[in-house]
C-alpha cells in the first residue's frame, strides 16, 4: 500500500455533508481525554490493535488529534491524525453497520480540515487502503515510492 498526498488548502466544502448527518442524529466531534478508554476500547473491538494504539496516542496531544462519530451517545466512527507521524492522516475507521450514508467522508474532511486549522498545508494518508475513496472524496495522490514508507520497520505482535 503507497501513501498519499493531500492538499489542504482545496478541500471541497463540507457543509452540506455535516448538515445531512446532522439530520440523521449523527454528530462528529473532537474526542476528549475522559473518552480515551472508550473510544480506544471501541477502535480495538471494531477494527485493530494497531488502530487502537494510534486512537490512545491521539489523545496525548491537546487537544486530541482524534474525531469521532457519535448517534445515540455511541461510537460509530473515528479519525486520527498526527498519530503515525506528523502530518499523516489516519486511521479511519467507520462501523460497518453505517458505512455508504457519508459518515467516512464527513469524518475525513473533519479530521483534514483541523490539520488545515492546525497550519498544515499537505496531509499524507499512511499506507492507504481505500486509495479511490481518498481520490475521489479529497482529491489524494499516490506518493511513487511510499511503499512501506515509514511503516518499513514496523513491529508487529
Amino acid at each position: 500500500m503507497s501513501d498519499l498526498l493531500v492538499k489542504l488548502y482545496a478541500l471541497p466544502e463540507s457543509g452540506k455533508i455535516y448538515a445531512a448527518l446532522a439530520e440523521k442524529g449523527i454528530e462528529i466531534k473532537r474526542a476528549i481525554g475522559p473518552e480515551k478508554h472508550a473510544v480506544a476500547a471501541w477502535v480495538l473491538a471494531n477494527f485493530s490493535k494497531p488502530w487502537a494504539s494510534e486512537a490512545d496516542t491521539a489523545f496525548s496531544q491537546n487537544p486530541p488529534a482524534i474525531f469521532v462519530a457519535v448517534k445515540d451517545k455511541a461510537i460509530i466512527g473515528f479519525a486520527c491524525y498526527d498519530t503515525t507521524a506528523k502530518g499523516f492522516f489516519g486511521p479511519i475507521g467507520v462501523d460497518q453497520k453505517v458505512r455508504a450514508g457519508g459518515l467516512g467522508k464527513g469524518l475525513l474532511l473533519r479530521t483534514l480540515e483541523a490539520m488545515r486549522e492546525a497550519g498544515y498545508g499537505y496531509a499524507i494518508v499512511g499506507w492507504a487502503g481505500p486509495v479511490d475513496f481518498f481520490k475521489k472524496t479529497v482529491g489524494a495522490t499516490v506518493i511513487d515510492g511510499s511503499e512501506p514508507g515509514v511503516y518499513k520497520n514496523l513491529i508487529k505482535g
